[in-house]
């Protein structure tokens, strides 16, 4: 302590209500739509359509599963409040969206997708640890669902990263750009 280094933890999901698992699960996936929407923008300006379009595509898909799991949520615990922060999510290592500082200018479309690639295979781990507490058979679903997508976005990163080559577009720094002169 004292480091000033943040070092994320893993959620004990014995610990946790059903109601906290959901809320939980909500805010996650709309900090990787936030997340995926950030590296459209950040891709969108000096690389091909596909990868803009494609990030643009798994921000989509992060807003569907935020929509069935508040769907949910809402069938079971109606406007009850929520005890869950984003505080709690940025301490957890197995939230889906990347940490802010991963994303930044300059980004290599590699780095984005590796980045990517990461983010949907923490997702998947999330969602694997934490259907092992889930009694209700509708919420086991959903989660085993979108846990299950999770694997079919990794494919499709991957996909895209055969696709693109060998070569994509190595990273620059801003010392690499030329500011103009006032």
């Amino acid at each position: 302590m004292g480091s000033g280094v943040f070092m994320p933890h893993e959620l004990d999901f014995s610990t946790i209500t059903l109601q906290d698992t959901l809320d939980l699960t909500v805010l996650m996936e709309e900090e990787s739509k936030e997340r995926y929407l950030e590296l459209a923008e950040q891709i969108g300006s000096s690389h091909t359509d596909d990868a803009t379009g494609f990030f643009i595509y798994m921000a989509q898909n992060e807003e569907k599963h935020s929509r069935e799991l508040t769907e949910q949520r809402m069938k079971l615990f109606g406007t009850k409040e929520s005890t869950v922060d984003k505080i709690l999510l940025a301490e957890m290592q197995y939230a889906e969206a990347p940490f802010y500082d991963e994303i930044r200018s300059f980004m290599s479309l590699r780095k984005a997708l590796d980045i990517a690639l990461g983010s949907e295979k923490k997702s998947y781990d999330f969602y694997n640890k934490a259907m092992v507490q889930i009694k209700n058979e509708d919420v086991k679903k959903l989660l085993t669902n979108i846990r299950d997508e999770e694997i079919q976005h990794q494919k499709l990163i991957t996909e895209l990263m055969s696709k693109s080559g060998e070569d994509l577009n190595p990273e620059i720094g801003p010392e690499d750009v030329d500011t103009p002169e006032q």
